[in-house]
């Protein structure tokens, strides 16, 4: 794959292995859609592989829903105990996604 380095490419592969075991990713053959992984160092120094879903986003219709003000937002809560929050770690990967739409998110890796 163009523009990788040929060393990170065991570590692409691992990160993108850790995604296939649990099934949230799966190889398919003749995407219709298909986009670039973008892998980046972190500070520990191991890969975090990205994909660059911008021209995926361009070419999809834009949904009418804007994003909640954050004042209501925080306002809302302060008649709670407690507020929870999704991690972060694997956060795409935690909603499931509509089985039609998921043909889009195809990448492919070296």
């Amino acid at each position: 794959m163009p523009g990788v380095d040929p060393k990170l490419v065991p570590s692409i592969e691992a990160e993108v292995n850790k995604l296939i075991e649990p099934g949230f990713v799966r190889e398919v053959r003749y995407p219709t859609w298909l986009e670039n992984i973008v892998p980046v160092r972190k500070k520990n120094g191991r890969i975090r592989v990205y994909v660059d879903f911008r021209d995926l986003n361009h070419a999809c219709l834009k949904d009418d829903f804007p994003l909640p003000i954050p004042e209501l937002m925080i306002d809302s809560t302060t008649s709670h105990e407690a507020l929870t929050f999704m991690d972060g770690s694997s956060g795409f990967n935690q909603i499931r996604m509509a089985h039609e739409d998921e043909e889009l998110t195809t990448f492919r890796i070296p």
